[in-house]
């Protein structure tokens, strides 16, 4: 699984500006990595700065907000562990199905225009079929800062 941690979303986590437990965070779904250039932009600044930002398409998609957020020292890993809950998506699909190819998580703020990019994650391709989709996390969390 291939994933990005943004510049600026380093930045801000360094001085604090990003506060991964307490500020609102979130994720969008993407299409496959073919329609986006999130995978390649990694100095994008805000989630409007990216070229193409292929989010995903499908009947009952929404952006979701993170729930449980936590920041933990992991000590026996010499790093910090930023983890949340899963998320789910019910019912994902319809008409205007696309692939899931990519999961992009964001400091929301009012508008694309100000929310921050943190990181994207590849997933496994998944098609939107009218299933469930959930976003099972790494048991180590979803991001490892060394």
């Amino acid at each position: 699984m291939a994933s990005l941690v943004y510049t600026r979303a380093k930045k801000n986590i360094a001085d604090g500006t990003i506060d991964l437990d307490t500020h609102d965070i979130r994720v969008m779904l993407l299409k496959v990595a073919a329609s986006t250039s999130c995978d390649t932009e990694a100095d994008a600044a805000t989630i409007s700065a990216f070229t193409t930002l292929g989010e995903l398409v499908a009947t009952n998609y929404v952006r979701k907000a993170f729930a449980n957020e936590a920041v933990n020292e992991d000590t026996a890993n010499d790093r910090a562990e930023f983890d949340a809950d899963d998320v789910t998506w019910t019912a994902l699909g319809g008409a205007t199905n696309d692939t899931i190819g990519a999961a992009l998580i964001y400091k929301h703020v009012t508008a694309d225009a100000d929310s921050i990019p943190i990181a994207y994650i590849e997933l496994t391709d998944t098609p939107t079929n009218g299933g469930d989709i959930t976003l099972q996390w790494n048991a180590e969390g979803i991001l490892q800062l060394t």
